[in-house]
């Protein structure tokens, strides 16, 4: 029984996967932010470009 007892608490399986898990999860917010961060940039470039090109008399 002390001998089971040892042997789980120097288990480490569980710890691996949480780390997994974390590292996961911190890519997908990562990925997330970003597309964010491009997503609004281009579209306050596209609507300069649609705003340029109705000046200049352009139909978009």
């Amino acid at each position: 029984m002390l001998n089971f007892i040892k042997n789980f608490t120097n288990d480490e399986d569980g710890a691996v996967t949480v780390d997994w898990v974390v590292l996961t999860a911190a890519i997908v917010a990562l990925g997330l932010v970003v597309g964010t961060a491009v997503s609004s940039g281009a579209k306050t470039k596209t609507d300069s470009l649609v705003s340029q090109m109705i000046s200049s008399g352009t139909t978009p």
